[in-house]
């Protein structure tokens, strides 16, 4: 199990610990001297791209170049330390300027990177947060603002369009990891395989009822209407239906066998047809994975899994 120090920026920023840690310069001094990260808000970036930071009663300083992994280098860009005034950020003290904590976010990222890198194994599922949102996936926060990617088809096995679709800035979520590569220190990540398999997600609707859905593609042959994260059903082609929208539809039948839901489309819904997940949409929030399969047992046709 990860220890706190890895949890993604501001979890810990509101918990006794941290707050203890942080209750005055006798506390930061003992923090500093045990190594431990603590956590506080930034609420200025001077001209020298210096962050300002908030602990209990005291103001702490990140220099510029202490702010974040790869700016020393030159592989951060300085947008990176604008943007995370009047947000948490996780540090290590490495000295007092008089009253004044000095602080590493570097080394606090550096730290839990050696941490993931050694605890992680494919298939392990993690805590993350969202930090931003792309056409083509989702940045995510796996602890001290170490980040890693979440590619739009590993989102859910229901097509979505932009990751804006699925998630919220700084919204919590759950991920599996995909793959650890030690050597170049990065972290691949999953996310469908939590989300439940066809049979999971199709247990929850039945023929003779009426659902709301979401339009995710509009073909020639039919219209695709995400029902759950991970199940969508195939209605007919209906004028004025468009990728996005909230629907009500009329479910027609259910077929394991052929992995496919039939519907009916009975109206267009004046609500916004994307939001963001509930935690209620995930089966799998714990343990580690070794081969998920989506499909069902008695399906005939494709055959969708994951091994780790």
């Amino acid at each position: 199990m990860l220890q706190p120090m890895c949890a993604p920026e501001g979890a810990l920023l509101n918990t006794q610990e941290n707050q203890r840690r942080t209750s005055s310069r006798a506390a930061l001094m003992a923090a500093m001297e045990e190594g431990a990260a603590v956590e506080g808000l930034a609420v200025r970036c001077g001209d020298d791209r210096s962050l300002t930071v908030e602990l209990g009663p005291l103001r702490g300083v990140i220099p510029r170049e202490e702010c974040a992994m790869g700016v020393r280098e030159g592989r951060t860009r300085e947008v990176a330390i604008l943007s995370r005034v009047g947000k948490p950020v996780c540090a290590v003290i490495t000295g007092f300027d008089g009253d004044t904590p000095l602080l590493s976010r570097r080394l606090a990222q550096e730290n839990c990177l050696i941490r993931l890198l050694q605890e992680l194994r494919p298939g392990t599922v993690i805590p993350a947060q969202v930090t931003h949102l792309e056409r083509f996936g989702a940045f995510v926060d796996l602890g001290c603002g170490v980040v890693s990617f979440l590619g739009l088809e590993a989102i859910s096995v229901s097509r979505i369009a932009h990751a804006a679709e699925r998630f919220a800035p700084r919204q919590a979520l759950w991920a599996a990891v995909q793959a650890v590569d030690r050597a170049e220190k990065r972290i691949y990540l999953t996310h469908r395989e939590l989300l439940g398999t066809w049979e999971e997600n199709a247990a929850r609707f039945a023929a003779g009822t009426a659902v709301r859905g979401v339009v995710r593609t509009v073909e020639p042959y039919g219209v695709f209407i995400e029902l759950s994260p991970n199940l969508s059903g195939l209605a007919e082609r209906r004028p004025g239906l468009r990728p996005g929208m909230a629907v009500s539809v009329y479910i027609k039948s259910v077929q394991p066998a052929r992995m496919k839901i039939k519907l009916a489309v009975l109206d267009i819904l004046e609500e916004q047809g994307a939001r963001p997940l509930r935690p209620e949409d995930y089966y799998i929030t714990a343990g580690t994975l070794r081969h998920w399969r989506y499909s069902p047992e008695c399906c005939e046709g494709k055959l969708v899994e994951t091994w780790f």
